[in-house]
Order: C-alpha cells, then structure tokens, then sequence
C-alpha cells in the first residue's frame, strides 16, 4: 500500500447553506462514518432503478405501522420496484389500516400493564387498538374471501393479495399499489399473522386452500429470466432471507443495499453483512453492494428522495 494510492480524494466541510440546499451529495461531502454507507447506498438505489430488469424491495411488517407505509407504496406504484418480499404482519397492518383501521402515536415508555388493561397494542412507539388491528383483519377476509372461493378454492398467495388490493380504495395501502401495478408480493411465512390465521378459519368450513409452489414458482421464473436484479433489503428476517435464497440460482445479485440496525457477531441472518452473502453465491462477487445501519424511519425517506431528484 503507498500513501499516494489511499490518500486521494480529501474531507469537505458543509456549511449551512449546503443544508438549506438540501441534497443527498451533501453526504458525500461529510463522508465520515454513515454519511458514506448513506452517499454509496443512494447511488447504488438508483443504480438498480436504472440498470435493473429485476428490482426486489424486501422489508419487514413494523415498518407498516408508521407512515413508511405509504412511501413503500409509492415506491411500488411508480415502478422503482417490481417485487416485494416480505413477513405476515406487513399483510395485517396493510389490511387493518386500509379497512378502517387508526393507528396512533405513542412512546416507548408506557405503561404495556395498563395498556392491555384498556385493549391497546404497543408496537413500539405505536399505539394500536385491539379492535383496529386483529378484528379489521378478521372483517375484512370474512367479507372478501367467501366471494373469491366462488372463482376458485386454491390460491397462489400473491394473486391472493391482489384480489384484496382490487378491493382497497386507500392511496397509502401496499396491497392496492400491487395489485394496480401486477407487481407480486412475495409472503413466504403468511401464516404468521392475523391474516395467515383468518385464512386459515375460513378454509375450516369453504375448503379454501393457499399454494405456495406457485408463489415459488412466480419468484423463480422472474429471478431465472432476469438479465440484471438489485435488491433494497431493509430489515432482516424471512423477507431477507427468501430474496437473498431465490437469488444465489441466478449466481447473485448484481446490486444489493442492506438498511438494517442488526449486527453480525451473533452469527444471525438478520445482521449477516453482503460480504457473507458472496459465500453463498447470493450476491456476485464483482456487486456493488453496502450495508447502512440506520432506523429505516430515517433513512428510508433519504433514499426514496434520490430516485426522484
């Protein structure tokens, strides 16, 4: 290593001026510590947007909760993604805010004792009434489900959800942005959650049934077709999991961005970094890829925002 091939490029200062001016290359000034995972990430994000056939969002349900959820919508309905893996409760919060469903701000520090004492969930700094949240859901598919087993009793999930997104008249619900786009949101664990246990009640009494292999079959064809994906993995978990798994068969993703606040030394997915993905083939050797450790309610509004500058 010699010092002319490290020491290139040098720190910037920013004034207040560059703040009033607001623009994510401001990072790229600061430099320090995340401000480079943030720059490199916004720069990789529209990479996938501009280079990539295949464009996975994977992300998990308590993001749902807050008011990400209408951004990740926007996200779908304008074609920066065109496909979603993600967990059970995403389908929940989506359905239980799109039929009525009020979720309201909260803290951290209240009382979860007298909370349930007067029927509240806590998810967080979120605050849920029971009503809103598992009896939504359950009206919702005792409405809807009983019209779609007259079409058919077995169902691919994916096409599952768009049948319930046809249904949804909010702006804000993921589910509508899906089914208005076609684009497939991919529920590998969808028995994991109000939804999941509902659909399983009703199909007690109308045979209704839920086929996965055709939500593997329709992840497969699209990951096997592709000529370039890029994936924004925000979270761990499942929805990770299953993007970075599919992936490995087509020798990688080209593009990978990690937004999560999970760390690698217990040796879970969730923290697991890019690097330890090219072992497994899930990412290509050559990827741009980093991994950003922020809170997505923070950082994912930065990124969204350099897709559309």
């Amino acid at each position: 290593m010699r010092r002319e091939e490290v020491l290139v490029e040098e720190v910037q200062d920013i004034s207040l001026d560059d703040v009033k001016g607001f623009n994510l290359e401001i990072y790229n000034k600061i430099y320090g510590f995340s401000s480079e995972s943030l720059y490199r990430a916004s720069r990789i994000l529209r990479r996938i947007e501009k280079e990539c056939d295949l464009r996975f969002i994977s992300f998990t349900a308590n993001l749902v909760s807050t008011g990400l959820r209408g951004l990740l919508a926007d996200l779908i309905r304008r074609g920066f993604f065109n496909m979603v893996v993600t967990t059970g409760g995403t389908i929940d919060h989506d359905i239980a805010r799109a039929f009525g469903g009020k979720y309201y701000k909260g803290s951290f520090d209240l009382s979860d004792e007298e909370l349930r004492k007067i029927n509240v969930h806590r998810l967080g700094n979120i605050l849920i009434p029971f009503e809103d949240y598992g009896g939504a859901v359950e009206r919702a598919v005792t409405e809807i489900l009983p019209q779609l087993v007259k079409e058919g009793k077995e169902w691919a999930v994916y096409r599952l959800l768009w049948e319930f997104g046809k249904r949804i008249e909010d702006e804000h619900s993921i589910l509508k942005a899906a089914y208005e786009t076609k684009t497939p949101i991919i529920v590998p664990g969808i028995v994991d959650g109000s939804f999941g246990t509902n659909l399983f009640i009703q199909s007690q009494f109308t045979g209704f049934r839920i086929n996965l292999f055709e939500d593997m079959r329709e992840i497969k064809d699209r990951v096997f077709s592709s000529k370039k994906a890029g994936a924004l993995l925000i979270g761990g978990g499942i929805s990770k999991h299953h993007t970075i798994w599919w992936n490995q068969f087509r020798d990688g993703l080209d593009y990978a961005i990690y937004l999560t606040t999970a760390q690698e030394f217990d040796g879970s997915l969730s923290g697991a970094r890019p690097k330890e993905a090219i072992s497994w083939n899930k990412i290509k050797d050559e990827a741009e890829q980093v991994v950003l450790y922020a809170d997505a309610t923070i950082a994912l509004p930065l990124l969204a925002s350099s897709l559309i500058s």
